[in-house]
């Protein structure tokens, strides 16, 4: 399903850890191996807080900071939406991890 299509992509990502959720209709990867890289424009992501903005900037993905929800350095992303969406949406996360340094 659409949890077990966000789990698998997010968890290719190197430096990100996807758990699968009980419930609920989101996920909450860490990206604790994320931080301290840069962006292409010279951002360190230095928080989740950083990484969620930067992602909605470079990409258009928005997704929330966990530090919101006291589960830094996580962000939380809903899956209630089509495949279609999910699929480009988490394409895109894949494509902007890639792309740190």
């Amino acid at each position: 399903g659409r949890r077990d299509l966000v789990v698998g992509m997010l968890s290719e990502i190197e430096g990100m850890i996807c758990p699968k959720p009980e419930g609920a209709f989101y996920v909450y990867p860490s990206i604790k191996g994320l931080i301290g890289k840069k962006t292409k424009n010279g951002t360190v992501i230095d928080s989740d807080a950083t990484f969620a903005t930067t992602l909605l900037e470079d990409t258009g993905v928005a997704v929330v900071h966990g530090e919101a929800f006291g589960l830094s350095p996580n962000f939380r992303i809903s899956y209630a939406t089509s495949n279609d969406a999910l699929k480009t949406a988490c394409g895109r996360i894949q494509e902007f991890c890639a792309s740190l340094t």
